[in-house]
């Protein structure tokens, strides 16, 4: 069921044994489903925060069930495996009273609760911030939205592709010449996720001076304002919507995708003297290095086309290995355009060790994308595959809460596990 490919893949190299990690001891009850919580709770967890993560008896959350499916793995899909490792699984009604008073336990012995559904539902199941900050008032509550907890499009429900959508966020990508185009990767998602780690980490940082917790919001509509970049400052200084640029770009030139002899490969000049180098040192054009159409960034960004065409045909007379070489030598920015199983099994991938194999119980290993997060004294905790659905049930009740056997079946019976 795996790909071939990902066999080549090497081990994971254990962490130093011994060290610490950066959250050791935080413990953080995850509600959150989908992206951007999961993913803001795996960062956590990745820095070694025990991360319990409350399901749905039998089913678990909707995300375990994206494909690609393993036969072997019942509510383990790729997506799900990629947003979920170094967690624990509880799976509980909380609609069960018996079920309620466990999470209830639970959030009692925790530094975080984060919780991305929609607005009113925490309340509803009697686990709003209220109540929680009554059973720990040193608890950091983060409640991940569409568009806030509070106001009159609280109740709006958001995914990543619609808020990419109405911030504007869609319509700066793509060219020219047709409709923005959303990104395939959820970028708001995993940026929003981002962002609410960060300001998870602060509140805990916060908790130290003060002894008390506090409510954090992040939502997904305005990171994703967020992310239209200093676009945003453009717009608010001259009154003019960013334009659609598709590869190419609107503050220098020559930027874009070029063809060598045999690949393509992005290049970025983004001031005058990475100019100045391209045309000395890489394609020996010292003319064009003083043109006056091309002398400063404003008016290579007036000649652009002209600038271009001169340019791909020199390309087009050596191969990607040349024009790298050349490049690298002259400092000018620039990189191959890859397809994403070359981008894995890269060369730059390979030597920073961002994709291995991990241990599984089931099906003896699988792949595994680190995060780009390096420490020296706290390393990354040694990556463990997302769990199964429930799988942390009676580990949490015995090791977590200290219940003892008569009340865990007490719990087992009512139904509050599922079945």
């Amino acid at each position: 069921m795996l790909n071939p490919i990902t066999q080549e893949l090497t081990p994971h190299v254990p962490r130093t044994s011994g060290a610490p990690s950066a959250l050791e001891g935080v413990r953080i009850i995850d509600f959150s489903h989908f992206l951007a919580g999961p993913f803001a709770s795996l960062i956590l967890a990745d820095m070694g925060a025990d991360v319990i993560k409350i399901e749905t008896p039998e089913r678990g959350e909707e995300f375990r069930h994206f494909g690609p499916l393993h036969p072997d793995l019942p509510a383990q899909g790729g997506p799900f495996l990629w947003g979920n490792r170094n967690k624990r699984s509880f799976a509980v009604d909380l609609k069960n009273h018996l079920g309620l008073a466990v999470v209830k336990d639970l959030i009692a012995t925790a530094d975080v609760v984060i919780e991305n559904f929609s607005s009113g539902v925490m309340d509803r199941l009697g686990l709003g911030y209220e109540v929680c900050r009554a059973l720990n008032p040193r608890l950091v509550y983060c409640a991940v939205s569409a568009y806030g907890r509070e106001g009159k499009y609280a109740d709006r429900l958001g995914f990543d592709p619609i808020v990419q959508a109405e911030s504007g966020f869609m319509d700066m990508n793509g060219f020219p010449d047709r409709e923005g185009t959303r990104t395939l990767s959820p970028v708001i998602d995993i940026h929003t996720a981002t962002m609410a780690s960060n300001a998870i980490l602060a509140a805990l940082l916060s908790r130290v001076r003060t002894g008390v917790g506090q409510f954090v919001e992040v939502s997904l509509f305005e990171d994703a304002l967020l992310m239209t970049g200093y676009a945003a400052m453009q717009y608010l200084m001259t009154g003019r919507n960013p334009e659609r640029q598709g590869n190419l770009s609107s503050d220098s030139s020559p930027t874009g995708i070029f063809r060598s002899q045999d690949k393509s490969f992005y290049m970025m000049c983004g001031n005058d003297k990475i100019y100045q180098r391209l045309m000395h040192e890489v394609v020996l054009q010292p003319e064009l290095a003083f043109d006056e159409r091309f002398q400063n960034r404003q008016s290579r960004l007036s000649n652009r086309q002209i600038l271009i065409d001169l340019l791909t045909p020199i390309f087009l007379q050596k191969p990607w290995s040349h024009w790298q070489e050349k490049m690298r030598a002259a400092a000018i920015p620039c990189g191959e355009v890859r397809t994403v199983a070359e981008a894995f099994h890269s060369p730059e991938a390979t030597e920073r060790k961002v994709l291995t194999r991990i241990p599984h119980s089931k099906v003896g290993w699988i792949p595994n994308v680190n995060l780009p997060i390096r420490f020296s004294e706290t390393p990354m905790v040694d990556p463990i595959p997302a769990p199964a659905v429930g799988q942390h049930n009676i580990d949490v009740l015995q090791n977590v809460l200290g219940y003892d056997a008569k009340h865990i079946q007490k719990i087992q019976d009512s139904g509050a596990l599922g079945c």
